[in-house]
């Protein structure tokens, strides 16, 4: 990154060595939903364990249940607070579809993958990537008895990307993407937006 003051700016998102050794491991195709969603779970642990992030993961599928692009967590080693899974997730499957969306006016299907319930931010970046599935595991609740900030989101978030085409499915694998958590405060992880409103 560029000191502050330059005239040019370039931000570079890179994953931890380990996430491309967890992917080799992987099937090259995952047709069950449960276990796409496993994968974004395993990516939170996996974050967890070697240190390298917040205790979210999460991935972007195609239509054929192949791995586009994995996610985790990046916000206190490169200091940037929009570095959430999601957007890490996004951000890598835009850009190798390279475009920003992903459905392609419609023609493709996509399905994101999240351990977690997303964030303020994270819900506002979903309806603009062209995924047209969203799965999460743990609740915004859960994270935030974790310690986290989640931000101001809709009520009725869930309807509210129904009604762009979005479907939302919660709550699957709960109790794997909640013990992530747990793992994280055994470990002494930051919680690096605690003291904000909840």
């Amino acid at each position: 990154m560029e000191p502050a003051g330059s005239d040019t700016l370039e931000v570079t998102i890179r994953l931890p060595d380990w996430v491309a050794a967890y992917v080799a491991t992987l099937p090259a195709v995952i047709p069950r939903r449960e276990n796409r969603l496993r994968v974004a779970i395993e990516l939170a642990r996996q974050n967890v364990a070697h240190g390298s992030g917040g205790p979210f993961g999460a991935a972007v599928f195609d239509e054929s249940g192949r791995l586009y692009a994995p996610g985790v967590n990046l916000v206190v080693p490169l200091g940037c607070s929009i570095l959430h899974a999601e957007m890490v997730a996004l951000a890598l499957a835009q850009r190798r579809a390279g475009r920003f969306d992903l459905s392609a006016g419609g023609q493709r299907r996509f399905e994101l993958c999240a351990s977690t319930e997303p964030c303020a931010m994270c819900f506002g970046a979903v309806p603009w990537s062209g995924v047209t599935s969203l799965v999460c595991g743990a609740r915004d609740a859960d994270a935030r008895d974790a310690g986290f900030d989640e931000g101001p989101k809709l009520q009725d978030w869930v309807g509210a990307l129904a009604e762009r085409g979005i479907e939302v499915v919660r709550d699957l694998l709960r109790a794997e993407a909640v013990a992530v958590f747990r793992d994280y405060a055994a470990a002494g992880g930051a919680i690096y937006n605690a003291g904000k409103a909840r």
